[in-house]
């Protein structure tokens, strides 16, 4: 019982119009009624303020010729004072931008506010009103009128405030008339009842019917600015928070933080259990992510596992880490979807406003770099924003630039690792693998071009690129090699991707058997139906499929069971520890068997030592590929491999 009217008393004094039988709202769609009741408040305010110093003026003057003039005139000045105090400051604050949430603090502070400003005036009939001259008895009585119309005014929106400026003046007058016994002065009583509970109910009917506008102008909004998967606010309603925030930081000096979130592990969720499991896994995340937060700022889902937050008020730059520590504890537990329990992380990175920039590109872009040093670091890393970051982004979209035009300036080649057949001891083929030699910077790792290729769309032109010049160079050798080339997610899902092979191998004039297509599992993101038309459609045309780094995904037996590949590739992590390792020789003769069950061409990876090599023979494994046959060579150098003895003489050896 005790713990219901500590509820009620809370609600109550928070302005939740609920305490009065009005609409019920939760704390978010509270938050933003406060927030509309106290912009109201603040209009008025000022003329509000102004009217009390006027009236504070007025009742001096017409006390000066009683006795308490003295006591009148102290209360006048306080008065007066504090209202233009008060006035400046409502002033100041409605020049900052409206706030989007208001708390259950704040909205306590107005009501207590208006109750020492009703109580101020409460105490002018109790204390001047008898020995006040006719003349001012009528001033006494028609300044308490005006204060209770003009507090009913200003708080038309929250009764509980409306109630706590006009109680102490509705108790004063009745003090002051419950002294005198003159029948006038009961009329007056009446008459002053009457008025004041007209009033109070134009209140109610006011703040109840402003309130379900409210609701239904959010709702509305929501829609717009509310991601439909989470419910949490979406990109629009972030970037509408953060040019607030800098609004506010250009008017009044607030200092804020901004906190960039990726998830570390959803895509492998993605790759494991399906969208559907992901979905949940979003939703499950953005729920533990929301509840790290204080209540007047709202986690923003701003991209596909990207999350943001504007941490408003900063005081110091620790505050921000708190948040962001725990934001990554908030996956110390595991997420329980569809009874599995999978284990997430997050990165974050921070940046601190002016500090780090005073506008919304800046912050962010800086915010991104901040992020990707914390990816780069490993999940659950947290990184403000510094300066090798910047230098780091920079470099970065120098980098991107230069990509961009690295195949008109013929930067880029191909190199070719070959596949050893273990029955016929000869080279059946090879792997095309990208290269970029930059005039400046050398030979860029695939691992650093590759991303950024993906990431601008510029991998569509670069993989055309690879075909054709892949398809281009296989039509050099002899009719019985084949050429690999490997394809992102990017392409795959790509429309034209049928286009374009065919016209690279019509324009090469080959055999459609003599290119092999290399895809991995994660890419494939459990979308079966898309995957299995174009797998199929590409074997129609006659050109083989080949599953890349096979038992590094989550679902391979699912994949060789719905789609047609040609080929498996088994990892070379397993290849690398088969001899050492137990576990990963029985995965690999496992893999072997299904392969040779199913009819699928199996090659080993990473093979580096002869051992690896007469291990693989043995357990009856089609070809392998690794250093131990010959490293990538140049396309000019492939000839010279074919026709040399060494890869007989290495096998015998």
């Amino acid at each position: 019982m005790r713990t219901q009217t500590t509820n009620y008393v809370a609600r109550l004094f928070a302005g939740d119009l609920s305490a009065f039988g009005g609409p019920a709202t939760d704390e978010a769609m509270a938050g933003h009624l406060r927030a509309e009741q106290m912009s109201l408040v603040l209009g008025y305010s000022v003329g509000i303020m102004l009217a009390n110093a006027c009236n504070a003026i007025v009742l001096a003057i017409a006390l000066w010729p009683s006795p308490d003039r003295i006591a009148a005139l102290i209360w006048a000045g306080a008065v007066a004072g504090a209202a233009i105090a008060f006035g400046l400051h409502s002033r100041a604050v409605r020049r900052i931008t409206k706030p989007q949430f208001v708390s259950r603090r704040a909205m306590h502070r107005l009501v207590r506010n208006a109750f020492i400003l009703g109580a101020a005036w409460g105490i002018v009939p109790v204390a001047f009103f008898a020995d006040a001259s006719t003349g001012g008895q009528l001033v006494i009585t028609c300044l308490c009128s005006g204060m209770l119309a003009g507090g009913a005014l200003a708080f038309a929106t929250i009764p509980i405030a409306a109630i706590a400026f006009t109680a102490p003046i509705f108790l004063g007058i009745a003090i002051c008339l419950g002294r005198n016994g003159d029948l006038a002065f009961l009329l007056i009583a009446f008459l002053v009842v009457a008025y004041g509970s007209v009033l109070l109910r134009g209140v109610f009917v006011n703040s109840f019917s402003f309130a379900r506008r409210v609701t239904r102008q959010v709702e509305a909004e929501r829609t717009v600015r509310q991601d439909p998967l989470t419910h949490l606010p979406n990109r629009v309603a972030f970037n509408e928070t953060l040019d607030a925030a800098l609004k506010r930081l250009a008017l009044s000096g607030e200092e804020f933080a901004v906190l960039l979130l990726d998830l570390d592990r959803f895509k492998e969720v993605n790759d494991q259990f399906g969208h559907p499991a992901g979905d949940e896994f979003l939703v499950q995340v953005a729920g533990r992510l929301q509840r790290c937060t204080r209540a007047a700022e709202h986690v923003a889902r701003i991209g596909g596992d990207e999350f943001a937050l504007v941490m408003a008020n900063l005081t110091r730059p620790e505050d921000a880490l708190e948040i962001a520590e725990r934001l990554v504890a908030a996956f110390d537990e595991p997420l329980r979807i569809d009874g599995r329990q999978i284990v997430g992380a997050t990165s974050v990175g921070i940046v601190l406003a002016p500090r780090d920039g005073d506008t919304p590109l800046d912050l962010m872009k800086n915010a991104d770099a901040a992020l990707y040093r914390a990816k780069k670091a490993g999940p659950g890393t947290i990184c403000f924003f510094e300066e090798v970051d910047d230098r780091a982004s920079r470099d970065r979209k120098a980098l991107q630039s230069d990509l961009a035009g690295a195949i008109a300036r013929n930067e880029l080649f191909l190199v070719f690792q070959p596949f050893l057949d273990l029955d016929d001891h000869r080279i059946t083929g090879f792997e095309a693998l990208l290269r970029w030699q930059h005039p400046s910077r050398g030979l860029v790792p695939p691992n650093e071009f590759i991303p950024i290729a993906e990431e601008t769309g510029l991998i569509h032109e670069i993989g055309e690129w690879v075909i054709r010049r892949a398809c281009a160079t296989v039509a050099l050798w002899p009719e019985e090699i084949r050429v690999a080339v490997n394809f992102s997610a990017a392409q795959f899902h790509n429309t034209a991707i049928l286009q374009t092979i065919v016209r690279a191998i019509a324009d090469a004039r080959i055999a459609p058997h003599r290119l092999e297509i290399e895809i991995t599992e994660s890419m494939l993101l459990s979308k079966y139906g898309s995957a299995a038309s174009v797998l199929n459609a590409l074997l129609e045309l006659g050109i083989t499929v080949a599953l890349d780094d096979f038992g590094t995904g989550f679902s391979s037996l699912t994949y060789l069971r719905k789609l047609p590949f040609s080929r498996i590739k088994i990892d070379q992590s397993f290849i690398r520890d088969m001899l050492a390792q137990p576990d990963c020789a029985a995965i690999v003769k496992s893999v072997v068997s299904l392969a040779r069950d199913l009819d699928i061409g199996v090659v080993a990876e990473g093979v580096e030592t002869a051992d690896q090599l007469e291990y693989l023979r043995q357990i009856g494994c089609d070809e392998v590929q690794g250093y131990l046959i010959s490293r990538p060579v140049a396309a000019d150098g492939v000839m010279a491999l074919l026709e040399t003895k060494r890869v007989r003489m290495t096998y015998a050896a």
